[in-house]
């Protein structure tokens, strides 16, 4: 499959239109999902629905922000979290509060992203690519961001201890290929920070 992508970029960088063409090349056909650049801020629109300002469109799309790598990403891991009945729901259907989040509230985001985030991380070793934790608030509150890191280094842990699932395995092995990147071992998670736990 790398021969056929190698075309989109012929330098050894993170581009946002390698990452459109790693995605749909692997996914496009199967799972009739689309990865796309968006101007605004990112969003999951299943395929026939209108929206506030999206079209209804015939495949699914995944909209990353203004061309961001990174926001590719984390849309990425939330498709690859979410299950094929979530898949027919605009941002499937997950509970959201924007920034500016109480600290109960904050609570309750960094509990649903443990998962999503670990599978970014591994997506984004895979691809060679540095993984920083978002804690997604610039509320008036103290974050914990390396309790929450180190909950997420957990999640991680597991998925390479017990196996990822079948479309993660299948992204994961299209970016190792692509950016000719070795295979995961837990070493290659870590993070400053990372053995200071007795808290967590």
């Amino acid at each position: 499959m790398q021969d056929d992508l190698k075309d989109f970029s012929p330098e050894q960088t993170h581009q946002y239109q390698d990452l459109i063409a790693i995605f749909n090349h692997t996914f496009s056909n199967e799972f009739n999902t689309q990865l796309v650049k968006g101007d605004d801020e990112p969003i999951y629109m299943p395929a026939n629905a209108d929206f506030e300002q999206y079209v209804s469109c015939a495949h699914h799309r995944i909209i990353f922000a203004h061309g961001f790598f990174a926001s590719g990403m984390h849309e990425i891991s939330h498709w690859l979290v979410a299950g094929l009945a979530r898949h027919q729901l605009v941002d499937f259907g997950y509970w959201y509060i924007a920034d500016g989040r109480n600290a109960q509230q904050q609570a309750k985001f960094e509990k649903v992203e443990i998962v999503p985030q670990a599978i970014e991380w591994i997506i984004c070793v895979a691809a060679g690519f540095s993984f920083r934790v978002s804690a997604d608030n610039l509320a008036d509150i103290v974050i914990d961001r390396l309790a929450f890191q180190h909950k997420i280094h957990k999640q991680v842990q597991d998925y390479l201890e017990n196996g990822l699932s079948i479309r993660t395995q299948a992204f994961v092995n299209a970016l190792q290929a692509y950016y000719n990147t070795k295979p995961l071992t837990l070493a290659d998670f870590d993070y400053r920070g990372m053995y200071e736990c007795e808290a967590v």
